[in-house]
């Protein structure tokens, strides 16, 4: 299982652990050492700052300071990032991409579902109120009703019209991630392409990690495979190939995230999720965006 399972979750999978949910955790006094790597006393304050600079500007279009200096553009040589930025993200803000099955169960846990604007697309497209970001439990960080230039854009969801858009999103290829608001505290869902500034830093542009893979990995039953290739256009991760000789399609284990998004597209029902721990070759891989 990944780090914060360990960390966060006795062995178990840590997205799944109610206390992580739990509204105490916005109030309680951080660490020393998460205060200096987070600039906040407690993650409410960092929570209400996130909105202010992140999300508010996704809904009014006035960016202010806001831009993601790894969505510059791709180069031909990705800078080497500091030694320690993954361990501070992993502190602030950090996620793990989970398939359609693990993001129902966690919508089955939570009180509280916002569908709002996405503050990557508003930097990376330049484009407001694209609402691909499901906050959950934002309702306790006392932002609803607080801003009213936001209230047309903030859609408070049922967890079966929850689960439908979201069903909508795996059928559009969005790979789904859940992201924490200094960890192990969960702040959201997020459905992710190019345009996603984490996407792109880290999987486009071969920065340092923002997420986990998921728990689990895609394998491809070639007695159902027809090698009709539908599935290889949902792939964000180059985890899919063909072989013409055979005509069927392959998932590299060591390269495949777990996203799961390929098996809508499959009109065989030939492409299943496995558990990571079962494949040697990819059991610990849980980051980079290839392996190596």
């Amino acid at each position: 299982m990944c780090e914060f399972c360990t960390v966060h979750g006795e062995g178990r999978k840590w997205y799944l652990q109610m206390k992580n949910y739990a509204e105490v955790l916005l109030h309680e006094e951080l660490s020393a050492s998460q205060k200096q790597i987070v600039d906040a006393a407690t993650r409410l304050e960092w929570a209400n700052r996130f909105w202010e600079s992140f999300m508010i500007p996704a809904i009014t279009g006035e960016s202010g300071e806001l831009k993601e200096p790894e969505t510059a553009g791709p180069s031909v040589e990705p800078p080497t990032p500091p030694a320690d930025i993954t361990l501070e993200r992993k502190v602030e803000h950090f996620g793990q991409v989970l398939p359609i099955e693990e993001v129902e169960k966690v919508i089955d846990m939570v009180d509280s579902i916002t569908r709002m604007p996405c503050g990557c697309r508003f930097i990376t497209t330049g484009k407001t109120d694209q609402r691909y970001c499901f906050g959950l439990g934002i309702d306790k960080w006392g932002v609803l009703g607080k801003y009213p230039e936001a209230a047309s854009s903030l859609e408070v969801l049922e967890k079966e019209e929850a689960k439908r858009i979201l069903h909508e999103y795996d059928e559009e290829g969005l790979m789904h991630s859940i992201w924490t608001g200094v960890t192990p505290y969960v702040v959201g869902i997020c459905n992710c392409d190019y345009d996603c500034g984490a996407y792109r830093g880290y999987i486009q542009q071969g920065g340092a990690p923002h997420f986990f893979r998921a728990e689990y990995l895609c394998q491809v039953d070639w007695d159902l495979c027809t090698g009709c290739k539908s599935c290889m256009s949902q792939c964000q991760f180059g985890a899919q190939y063909y072989s013409s000789a055979l005509a069927r399609v392959y998932i590299d284990p060591s390269r495949c995230f777990g996203c799961g998004v390929c098996r809508a597209a499959c009109p065989n029902e030939a492409i299943s999720l496995l558990p990571r721990e079962e494949v040697p070759k990819a059991a610990e891989v849980w980051l980079g965006n290839a392996a190596g």
